[in-house]
């Protein structure tokens, strides 16, 4: 090797043999190169060929005295960009191999490797950013905790301290009656802390706060998912249906010992045929004009209610759901209380009630089926608000429309589709903070030489984390706003806080099951540890996408909404109206869709809050118009309205998808503008730029067809991202810290 031209081959053979195998495909490619260098005479290039013998590989010694000659001659690692550069640096001065770069690099082509993986072998330790990037504390921890918590900080606190309790340990048995009981047992001390009644009024025991329960919800759910759902059916559906439906007779007699669990319930309106679709229920409740009493009854197999919480063991009560008749004459579904259980947990004559058994999760909770054969309950037992029966048991209700009625009474309920979207959130939060953390801790690969490096310091481990944890925080702040509209709403509003408590509650659910999935696999073997927690987060959330409505019909009233509001403004409108939206139009394409805005890949133009809010909005429009247009035209050319939505349905996700995305960018935005702590609000700024970069390059083939972007810009916001990513990476830990969960919530061992 004291030859100078074969000096110049060292860090060749290097690379081709580091990795302790050499193809035959390789070997050809390698001959085929080395004999072709008109440089090298016949000797030099036998001996060369005699070091790329695959069945006389060079020795463990002579691969190590290789490295050290090339890290030698190598004196500024930062002008190394190439086998050839290598090469270079060992040749002799006064050896000109400059022709020679071509075919280096059509060497690193054919040989299928880049230079630069050779370059990483020779820096020291200190060079490689990806193994020094390091968690930092760049704001207060505690201080974005309290914004996060807002105006129920002091809720938040005492709920993280009860359940932080001794009495509070995981129950580990897998004997689902010993865990059915312990989950009761917890929701007993939240009752005996005044927690299950939060939202009742405070003439009946309860808290009058609302805003406090749905955060209850929320901070619970860091805590045994069994327990948040065991909670929600027994104080919110079963308690809040009595409260949002019924009247002064109803709170007086139940409320109190409801919130105090001592009335344990359920709420039945879900039916084996009909799930989401109340309308269709068929259980009846029949009104008997001799003594004044009602007749609930299940016709057949196929319309007991099913999966009903609190149903199995516990629930001495329901409200239940159903057709209400009189004299033969449907007046449509309503509500009544309906008695299942004695006092001593004996069923009652006239009702079935059945076990839905072992579950995917959330085995704490006793779902079950429940069937009525002519049970006669009292005429106060109808919930009354918007129906009732008069003394001469003819039907009334305040609201004559039928239709408007029965959406007015689903509409009180609308809660729940507040309080679940929160509790996956939660669940989200403690899938990331697990993985994260953990991510931050454990070491592997690294630079030759050097030690091995936390798996959060690679690129597309961040992605796989980092871009949730943005999504994470957009949801918290997108789902803050929800229960505000809700807390401050007007009757004319109402129709559009239901529609974005539905799209709200399925982008949430979604979110976390992909999230918790992510945190899964980023862990590798731990995260299948039963142990560390995300089996339990991932199972118990699974169903939180079909409850309280299925995510997928959830969005079909999402988007029919926007298509509502949509036809209403044309109607509005008039022939200045749609003159005035082409305008508008127009405008969009000669400020947003030129050439110059859509082939625009600077840092300052992509990292705009303005040109990311202008870019989801335009999608909004964009999609909502096209989804008119076709079903408008769909209609004209005589297909029925019903089976035109049938026809646009995968376009109608994509309208609510739309419209979601761009009232929680909003949202997210508009927090940050708030904020008045400068480090956190970069901080923030860092997360709410990755989330709306991460959604456009998400629909990047949208905003392509579109013509709203071109590909020179959609490969710059993918750049970007990446770059995102590793700037927020410092701060990633103290961002899951933030959320406060508590240690002995989280309970990982790889989360310590």
């Amino acid at each position: 090797m004291e030859n100078s031209k074969i000096k110049a081959f060292i860090p060749l053979l290097y690379l081709v043999w580091s990795d302790d195998l050499l193809t035959q495909k390789e070997f050809t490619t390698l001959r085929e190169f080395i004999t072709s260098l008109t440089l090298l005479s016949s000797e030099e290039q036998q001996y060369l060929l005699s070091k790329v013998d695959i069945s006389n590989p060079p020795s463990r010694n002579e691969l190590t005295q290789w490295k050290l000659d090339i890290e030698r001659s190598i004196k500024d690692t930062s002008s190394i960009k190439s086998i050839f550069d290598i090469a270079t640096a060992l040749s002799d001065k006064n050896l000109d191999i400059s022709s020679l770069e071509s075919d280096f690099t059509k060497l690193e082509n054919d040989l299928g490797v880049l230079g630069e993986e050779l370059i990483q072998n020779f820096k020291t330790k200190g060079d490689f950013l990806t193994a020094t990037t390091k968690t930092t504390d760049n704001f207060d921890i505690l201080k974005l905790t309290e914004i996060l918590d807002g105006g129920q900080a002091a809720i938040i606190k005492k709920v993280k301290s009860v359940i932080s309790r001794p009495e509070f340990a995981y129950e580990t048995s897998t004997d689902i009656n010993v865990y059915r009981q312990k989950v009761y047992d917890w929701c007993k001390i939240l009752a005996d802390e005044n927690l299950g009644n939060m939202a009742y009024p405070k003439q009946y025991g309860g808290g009058e706060n609302i805003a406090d329960y749905f955060a209850i919800m929320e901070t619970l759910s860091y805590h045994d998912l069994s327990l948040v759902i065991k909670f929600g059916v027994q104080f919110g559906l079963w308690g809040m249906s009595v409260q949002s439906l019924g009247t002064e007779k109803h709170y007086a007699k139940y409320l109190k010992d409801i919130g105090e669990l001592k009335l344990p319930g359920c709420f039945a309106m879900t039916e084996t045929h009909h799930g989401s679709n109340v309308k269709g229920l068929e259980t009846t409740a029949t009104y008997n004009h001799a003594d004044s009493t009602f007749t609930i009854h299940t016709p057949h197999e196929k319309a007991q209610k099913e999966y009903i919480g609190n149903a199995a063991v516990h629930g001495q009560m329901a409200t239940v759901f159903a057709k209400l008749i009189i004299d033969g004459h449907d007046y449509g579904v309503n509500a009544f209380v309906v008695p299942l259980r004695d006092t001593k947990g004996n069923t009652l004559k006239g009702v079935t009630i059945g076990d839905c058994g072992h579950k995917m999760g959330l085995n704490g909770v006793d779902n079950g089926t429940i069937s009525f054969d002519n049970l006669i309950i009292p005429k106060e037992n109808m919930l009354d608000r918007f129906a009732s029966v008069n003394d001469k048991g003819e039907f009334e209700s305040p609201i004559p429309s039928d239709n408007r009625r029965f959406f007015t009474m689903l509409g009180t309920l609308v809660g729940g589709r507040i309080g679940i979207p929160r509790s996956a959130l939660a669940a989200a939060k403690s899938g990331l903070t697990i993985a994260i953390r953990y991510s931050d801790q454990r070491r592997q690969f690294g630079p030759e030489g050097g030690s091995e490096v936390p798996i959060l310091n690679y690129r597309m481990h961040q992605r796989r984390l980092l871009i949730p944890l943005a999504k994470t925080y957009a949801v918290h702040f997108g789902l803050q706003y929800l229960t505000n509209r809700f807390l401050n709403r007007t009757e004319s509003e109402m129709q559009d806080i239901e529609a974005l408590a539905a799209g709200m509650k399925s982008y949430s659910t979604w979110s976390t099951r992909d999230i918790l999935q992510e945190c899964r696999e980023a862990c590798g073997g731990k995260g299948y540890l039963s142990e560390n927690r995300i089996d339990a987060l991932k199972n118990d959330t699974e169903i939180y996408t079909t409850f309280e409505g299925d995510n997928t019909v959830l969005m079909q009233l999402v988007a029919k909404n926007r298509l509502s509001e949509f036809r209403k403004s044309f109607g509005e409108m008039g022939s200045l109206g749609i003159i005035n939206y082409v305008y508008e139009n127009a405008k969009v394409a000669f400020a947003e869709k030129n050439p110059i805005v859509t082939r625009r890949t600077d840092d300052d133009h992509l990292l705009d809050y303005q040109f990311h809010l202008q870019a989801f909005q335009h999608r909004e429009r964009t999609i909502l118009a096209s989804a008119a247009k076709r079903i408008k035209k769909l209609v004209d050319s005589g297909l029925e309205a019903y089976d035109a939505f049938n026809v646009v349905q995968h376009q109608m996700i994509e309208v609510a998808m739309a419209y979601l995305e761009r009232v929680i960018l909003e949202q997210f935005q508009i927090a940050i503008e708030k904020t008045e702590d400068s480090k956190i609000k970069e901080v923030l700024l860092k997360l709410n730029q990755l989330y709306a970069l991460s959604q456009i390059e998400k629909n990047k083939a949208w905003y392509l067809e579109d013509g709203y972007m071109e590909a020179v810009k959609t490969k710059a916001i993918r750049k970007i991202v990446n770059q995102l990513c590793w700037d927020v990476r410092p701060d990633a830990v103290s961002l899951v810290n933030a959320f406060g969960i508590p240690e002995s919530c989280l309970a990982a061992p790889i989360a310590v």
